[in-house]
């Protein structure tokens, strides 16, 4: 049965700048608050209404939701900042979220693409102990080696098993000379060693994600498209880094793939799957109990 909840807008302090967030708040809620940090550049809505949306469903289960506009997006004030740079906005937005929904025992924050970065990110650098976990999907590790590897893993092999392509190379509709350079640029891209992708002795971001990763004892859930290529160099990245091969494979990891879907899930049926995996998923961390012993003599 449906839980009846309310949303109410207020702004919060961040940096000397405010930001606007919005709360939908269970009548009775649960002990496992969710913040939806939001990727840029967008606001609180999301894409195809994707966070308000998700917000509402969750708020029915009896889940508290807070999502907020970044500095410099939708109606918060300040400079627009990049996902690497927001560490204090997502701060001060577990901070005012606990201040209005006090009853909240621990937070989980949930993040598409470079949110999902950002997350990680914030992990990485705060080691929030408010944090009782993760929910990423399709996240973002994007560089100029991850993007030609994926497109020569799996652009260029499924193009040459379409019908159209040939037809269209039969007929002189393309260019064999510019697909051929264009497969060469793609093809020299991708043997950099993206792992090793530093400057001086400063980690890459997909790196500092790896290590909040590694270093964050509670449950994760990820959940990538089928049909998206930032999902894919995500794939081709863990595949190749020991640090994120070890972090995704412990136990305390959920995994899922949804064939078919594009980036943003923006389907209604892809988007109901969304809210029904994570709900699914929450009810196993709402709770503080559920530390995972394998990870908790670490910490």
């Amino acid at each position: 049965m449906a839980v009846t909840f309310t949303e109410h807008a207020f702004t919060f302090a961040c940096d000397g700048e405010s930001l606007l967030g919005i709360i939908a708040e269970p009548a009775q809620s649960k002990p496992t608050g969710v913040l939806v940090v939001v990727g840029g550049p967008q606001y609180r809505v999301g894409s195809h209404r994707q966070f308000l949306l998700l917000a509402r469903a969750l708020a029915k289960a009896g889940y508290p939701v807070m999502r907020f506009d970044s500095s410099g997006m939708g109606d918060s004030t300040g400079e627009l900042r990049s996902f690497e740079t927001i560490n204090g906005n997502i701060a001060a937005a577990i901070s005012a979220f606990q201040k209005q929904c006090p009853a909240i025992e621990s937070i989980v924050l949930w993040g598409l693409c470079d949110a999902a970065s950002a997350s990680l990110l914030y992990i990485e650098a705060s080691q929030d102990s408010r944090l009782s976990g993760l929910v990423l999907l399709n996240p973002w590790v994007r560089s100029e080696t991850t993007l030609a590897r994926a497109h020569i893993k799996h652009y260029y092999g499924q193009r040459l098993l379409e019908a159209q392509f040939w037809r269209k190379l039969l007929t002189g509709q393309v260019r064999v000379d510019r697909a051929v350079a264009d497969f060469i640029r793609n093809w020299m891209r991708a043997q950099k060693n993206s792992s090793q992708a530093v400057v001086g002795a400063r980690l890459s971001f997909p790196q500092k994600m790896a290590r909040g990763l590694d270093g964050f004892a509670w449950p994760v859930l990820l959940i990538l498209s089928g049909n998206d290529y930032t999902a894919k160099e995500f794939l081709d990245v863990i595949q190749t880094d020991p640090v994120w091969s070890g972090a995704l494979a412990r136990s305390t990891v959920t995994r899922t793939t949804l064939e078919g879907a594009d980036h943003t899930f923006s389907s209604a049926e892809f988007r109901k799957k969304v809210e029904q995996i994570t709900l699914q998923w929450l009810e196993t961390v709402n709770t503080r109990s559920n530390i995972p012993t394998e990870k908790a003599s670490t910490q």
